[in-house]
């Protein structure tokens, strides 16, 4: 089943910048088939786990979040670039393999020690990842999981995460 969707996953060379290899998704996406197969295996996963929220990161995040947070009956909370979010906000910022950045999510995302899911499309070197993890707990969420479409084992971002439990359902 994951299979297809892999080989749907093509390489873009030298975007967004010179060296990095880019993992489009984007074939994944436009397939009904494919996306569906992909989100069913997160809802599978967490069909039990009592997930209140899922909290995922700016912006292709959002695409499996938002319907992760759908098939799941949880609300879904947005963790936005700085700047972008109109109420009082927790900020952090973070390092990622090709800059700097600084993610913000809403004081009051989350009831204390709330069942939190956080999703995002892709771990790379997991800074995005730790930032969005920080802001779940500074808001007083309780982080059940963190999930991945996919994970590049080759950059250890899962070394940095090792506080938390994490899933990639595709690894390269």
């Amino acid at each position: 089943m994951l299979s297809e969707v892999r080989a749907a996953i093509r390489d873009v060379p030298d975007f967004p910048k010179q060296g990095i290899v880019f993992k489009d998704i984007t074939p994944v996406l436009e397939n009904p088939v494919l996306f569906k197969q992909l989100i069913d295996v997160f809802a599978e996963r967490h069909a039990s786990n009592k997930i209140k929220k899922v909290a995922a990161v700016d912006a292709r995040g959002f695409i499996f979040g938002a319907a992760l947070a759908y098939a799941l009956g949880a609300g879904f909370v947005p963790i936005r670039k700085q700047g972008k979010l109109p109420f009082k906000t927790h900020d952090e910022s973070y390092d990622l393999e090709y800059g700097h950045a600084t993610l913000s999510l809403h004081v009051d995302a989350f009831k204390p020690g709330e069942r939190v899911l956080v999703m995002d499309d892709l771990l790379a070197t997991g800074g995005t990842a730790l930032a969005a993890a920080r802001l779940v707990s500074k808001a007083g969420g309780q982080i059940f999981e963190i999930d991945f479409f996919i994970e590049l084992a080759f950059l250890k971002g899962r070394e940095k995460l090792a506080s938390y439990p994490v899933f990639a359902p595709i690894v390269f």
